[in-house]
Order: C-alpha cells, then structure tokens, then sequence
C-alpha cells in the first residue's frame, strides 16, 4: 500500500513553490500561503500549493 502525502512542511511547499524558506514563512505570515496548525506543527496542504500553482499568471 502506497501513501500520499495530503500536505507539506512550509519548507517543503517553499522547495516546491521555488522559493526560498523565509519568503514561504512570510506568505504564511501574510497569509498567501494557506496552512493548518496540528498542536505547534504548522502544515501545508496539498491541495493548496497546487491550487497556488495553477492560478500562477504564466510567463509569455
């Protein structure tokens, strides 16, 4: 039985992301980056950095 993994660490949804940990502890902080909190774990979910990715704007 395989698992999947239904959410991240803020330092892997910033890897994820491409950016750098402290801007991704800054979108939590602001907001852009939904998370959930689990006691003092703060986790990304899944579903949201994929949602934050295919809303990006694409390059031209």
């Amino acid at each position: 039985m395989t698992t999947e993994k239904l959410t991240f660490t803020v330092e892997e949804a910033g890897k994820l992301l491409g950016i750098s940990r402290a801007l991704a502890y800054q979108m939590v902080h602001t907001g852009q980056l939904p998370t959930l909190r689990f006691g003092k774990r703060l986790v990304v979910p899944k579903k949201a950095v994929q949602d934050m990715l295919e809303k990006a704007p694409t390059a031209n």
